[in-house]
């Protein structure tokens, strides 16, 4: 996890909305294609849903993560 996925989740987070790459990037300071990559390891690791092609929610296990129930250690251990 990095800096970069914690922002994203955030941003997510409390939005509650659907948003783009395009959208956290103007809203995280990173480039749209950096938040393309990242967003696509969050899959990977079930921490946000694809809603739609390019259209992103954070999902219940990514909400977890926020909350401190689910460690950044135990993401990495499962890769």
């Amino acid at each position: 996890m990095t800096q970069a996925d914690d922002r994203i989740l955030e941003t997510l987070a409390d939005s509650s909305l659907t948003l783009s790459p395009r959208v956290l990037a103007a809203n995280t300071d990173y480039s749209r294609h950096y938040i393309s990559a990242r967003l696509g390891e969050l899959r990977d690791a079930e921490l946000v849903d694809r809603v739609d092609e390019g259209l992103y929610v954070i999902s219940d296990r990514g909400l977890a993560y926020l909350e401190g129930e689910l460690d950044a250690e135990e993401l990495e251990n499962e890769e």
